[in-house]
């Protein structure tokens, strides 16, 4: 007689499995219920620079007393204020045109990555992330000279006579631009080399010997498989690019005013916690979108054996 009774996890074991579950819970679930409740808070001119605060040793009074003084105000504040709307929007629309240019551009470069000689893949591979040895914030200030008045970019077009007095580059969507799609190209090329490089050519020299076209194999059998790495370079690059500050602040003017600098200025220079935590909240619901869109793709075709 057998026994089919599962073997009981070790406690070595049981921790192991609960290690990310409790980092989840240390690092994300925890600070975001203490900004969720700072967004539900009112601004005041002390310190902390909101109330309610929660005090334990007033009991259950002091329990029942502060859940009654949170309020929803600093949402219908957001909601009410074409300011956070416009960053909000302005954010989607430089993500998305950001997203899709890096997918143009990282694509080419990805299929001749994972078509060139294995013995050279590897020192590609390095060159793509070759920018990372050098500090982000340098390389960000090292286009802020290109993009000047008599900058590197202002020289070259003129030396070639595309423009005839320099174009002013800096503070506009296209420096912006630039500057993102410079940052996050590795983001993107990694996960498409990486499907690339796992493609069975059988595949195509199949499509080809049937008379299909080299850009309709390419449409109707490289790019469904490798759709994972083109929505997990999509995700890698539109997610942190929705709440950029940095290069936005270095590189855009007034026009190109983003969540990130938003929340930024409400929580630095104008200390309102209350606005800035919202704001935050807010961002992170945006951003949940897309995940939550991937995955339930991805469990679909898991269904489907795809």
């Amino acid at each position: 007689m057998t026994n089919d009774t599962a073997p009981q996890k070790s406690v070595g074991e049981r921790l192991i499995i609960a290690l990310p579950y409790l980092w989840l819970v240390a690092f994300f679930l925890v600070p975001f219920v203490i900004v969720g409740k700072i967004s539900l808070s009112q601004t005041v001119i002390a310190q902390p620079p909101y109330t309610p605060v929660l005090d334990l040793s007033a009991g259950l009074g002091g329990l029942i007393d502060f859940f009654g003084a949170l309020s929803a105000d600093t949402y219908a504040t957001l909601a009410g204020d074409d300011l956070y709307l416009f960053s909000y929007l302005k954010s989607l629309q430089v993500a998305g045109l950001s997203t899709a240019i890096l997918l143009a551009i990282g694509l080419p470069i990805a299929h001749a990555m994972a078509r060139a000689p294995a013995r050279l893949q590897p020192f590609l591979v390095v060159a793509v992330m070759l920018p990372f040895w050098t500090s982000f914030l340098i390389r960000i200030y090292a286009w802020m000279t290109i993009l000047q008045r008599d900058g590197l970019l202002n020289q070259v077009l003129q030396g070639l006579g595309l423009v005839d007095e320099p174009a002013s580059w800096l503070s506009t969507d296209t420096a912006v631009l630039i500057g993102i799609v410079y940052s996050y190209l590795p983001f993107m090329v990694l996960p498409l080399y990486a499907s690339l490089h796992k493609l069975d050519e059988s595949l195509l020299e199949a499509a080809a010997d049937l008379g299909c076209p080299r850009w309709k194999a390419f449409w109707l059998v490289t790019v469904p498989l490798i759709a994972p790495g083109i929505g997990a370079g999509c995700l890698l690059c539109l997610i942190p690019i929705i709440g950029e500050f940095v290069i936005p602040d270095l590189l855009g003017g007034s026009d190109t005013m983003m969540i990130g600098q938003t929340l930024w200025t409400e929580f630095f220079a104008n200390k309102d916690w209350p606005v800035a935590s919202a704001i935050a909240v807010v961002l992170l619901m945006l951003l949940v979108v897309p995940i939550a869109a991937w995955e339930a793709l991805q469990s679909r075709q898991i269904r489907e054996g795809r």
